[in-house]
């Protein structure tokens, strides 16, 4: 890999430093960046940290703080000339979001933190300037479960184990149901979690920054990301950029939420845009499949402006990478936002049809619609499908990915791995998470009660060409 003196690529509706074949260099999501912003779509400022700047910190931080780190603050003072806010300003506070991005998509795999920036008194001033006071504490109990998780190791479950006694005491089934006044106090206790762990949230909003982008970097040697690498033979030298953004917010009020996308059906290859999206939300609920989304024609029905720009966007970029594509998107305030664009994975009978119609389409040539479609997909269209034969039906979800199986059913990835020496296993959960790709490696298919088809477990199922439903909240 080659080591060069710019570590830091801007992208802005003023200037871009990279583009979208820079997949090496950028990552997919740095790349995607790029490639949208020269386009000059609707993308959230921000400069993607390169994969040689991981290579340094992998070989000595104390490197990677003299030769990187400086760039990094140059990127932010930027960042806070063109967006017009500033870090760590209580009155007008610039807030970011720290995210992986490797050359392959590795879905889940690695870590985000958002909402950095945030702290006790940026967040009594936003409240004293008349932001909605839900809005705040919702995104300040973000920042604090998702730092305390993915930087400072404290256990995911402390956080969720309170999360789900609030919303039992309130009688709500979802946290964005919670009154202000307890999203408030939830900040606090998430507070007292991380001090009683002999844990230092930090409040210097670039200490933040520089502990959220070390984060990151080394969650590509986590466990679950050395496991997927291994089973979708991505090497392991090639490293992580980091994407440092500015935030927009799908969580701000009932005009706004996020969503995620394909411009076509991952599971069929059918010509569609497909996807969901939840109001009142962050892009990361989407995914973990913690709540279970609505359809795009909810965007459709209720933002039809948005829905308009968003169906061009994602033809234009098709059109132009010239393959599937599987995308995010934020509306704030009834402004579309994107936030990624890349490849998306799909199933081998999607990948059949796809590549037949990209072809007859004028997309692609003969053998580049050969070489789309791989032995394993191939492999998929032999899955076996049951019978209907009037069979009562126990219950309803939604299909994310196709097949028929039977199976014991096991209700941890732990489970699954020791019964499936000896017979064939279900996996079972409210939702998966990326701890689950080992369980879900040796399953023979994934059922959730959570989640939608864009969530982790139907999106990884897809890839490994595994039989999955979804969202069978019966």
């Amino acid at each position: 890999m080659s080591i060069t003196s710019q570590y830091i690529y801007s992208f802005d509706n003023q200037r871009v430093d990279g583009s979208s074949e820079l997949k090496d260099l950028l990552g997919g999501k740095g790349a995607g960046l790029a490639g949208m912003s020269m386009a000059g779509l609707p993308v959230p400022p921000g400069f993607t940290i390169s994969t040689d700047a991981h290579t340094i910190f992998n070989r000595d931080p104390h490197a990677f703080e003299r030769q990187v780190w400086p760039q990094v603050l140059a990127g932010i003072k930027r960042l806070e000339q063109v967006s017009q806010k500033s870090l760590g300003d209580a009155t007008n506070p610039l807030l970011l979001s720290i995210r992986s991005g490797a050359k392959y998509s590795m879905p889940g795999m690695m870590d985000t933190v958002l909402n950095v920036g945030l702290n006790d008194e940026i967040v009594r001033s936003m409240v004293s300037n008349h932001e909605d006071p839900k809005f705040v504490f919702d995104s300040y109990r973000r920042l604090l479960q998702m730092f305390g998780n993915v930087v400072l190791d404290v256990p995911l479950s402390n956080f969720e184990n309170l999360l789900h006694g609030e919303r039992a005491e309130q009688g709500v089934e979802h946290d964005i149901e919670l009154h202000a006044q307890i999203l408030g106090k939830i900040c606090s206790q998430f507070k007292n979690i991380i001090t009683t762990r002999d844990k230092v949230f930090p409040l210097d909003p670039r200490e933040q920054v520089r502990l959220a982008v070390e984060a990151v970097f080394k969650s590509w040697d986590n466990s679950r990301a050395v496991t997927y690498r291994k089973l979708n033979d991505i090497p392991n030298d090639l490293g992580t950029a980091v994407t440092v953004q500015m935030m927009v917010f799908g969580n701000r009020g009932v005009d706004s939420g996020s969503g995620v996308g394909f411009t076509r059906n991952p599971a069929t290859g059918e010509p569609i845009l497909f996807g969901e999206f939840l109001p009142r939300s962050q892009g990361e609920e989407v995914v973990a499949g913690i709540r279970t989304p609505l359809g795009l024609e909810e965007v459709e029905k209720n933002f039809p402006d948005a829905y308009k720009q968003l169906s061009k966007i994602v033809f234009d970029l098709e059109t132009f990478y010239r393959d599937m594509q599987d995308f995010e998107f934020v509306i704030e305030k009834s402004t579309l936002y994107m936030l990624q664009t890349r490849t998306g994975k799909r199933t081998g009978l999607a990948a059949v049809r796809i590549a037949c119609d990209m072809l007859q389409e004028g997309l692609i040539s003969d053998k580049e619609a050969l070489l789309r479609v791989t032995p394993d997909q191939l492999n998929q269209l032999l899955h076996p499908q049951f019978n209907d034969d009037g069979a009562e039906v126990f219950t309803k979800g939604l299909n994310a990915s196709p097949g028929a199986v039977v199976g014991r059913i096991v209700f941890s990835s732990r489970k699954a791995i020791a019964v499936s020496k000896n017979y064939p296993v279900i996996l079972v959960r409210n939702e998966t998470s990326p701890d689950d790709l080992a369980g879900m490696n040796v399953a023979e298919g994934i059922l959730t009660s959570r989640g939608g088809v864009t969530s982790h477990a139907a999106v990884v199922a897809r890839g490994m060409g595994k039989c999955c439903v979804v969202g069978a909240g019966d």
